[in-house]
C-alpha cells in the first residue's frame, strides 16, 4: 500500500502533532532536570547535617550513659 503524502493531511497533521508533543516533552524534561539538578544538592547537603547531629546525639548519650554508671569520688 502508498500513500501519497502530499494528498493525505491527515497523516501530515498527525505526525506535526507527534512532533510538537515531543517537543513539549524534552522542554518539560529539561525543566524536571534543572529542579532535580537544584534540589539534590541541598537535599543531600541536609542529609550529612542530620547524620552528623544525630552522631553526635548518639555520642553524647553513650557518655552520659558511662557517666552514670561511673564510680563517684568522694
Amino acid at each position: 500500500m502508498t500513500v501519497n503524502i502530499e494528498e493525505d493531511d491527515s497523516i501530515v497533521s498527525a505526525l506535526n502533532r507527534i512532533a510538537e508533543n515531543q517537543e513539549e516533552t524534552n522542554q518539560l524534561l529539561a525543566r524536571i532536570g534543572g529542579h532535580y539538578d537544584s534540589i539534590v544538592p541541598i537535599m543531600k547537603r541536609n542529609q550529612v547535617r542530620a547524620e552528623n547531629i544525630a552522631e553526635e546525639q548518639e555520642k553524647g548519650f553513650a557518655q552520659g550513659i558511662k557517666d552514670i554508671f561511673r564510680p563517684q569520688e568522694h
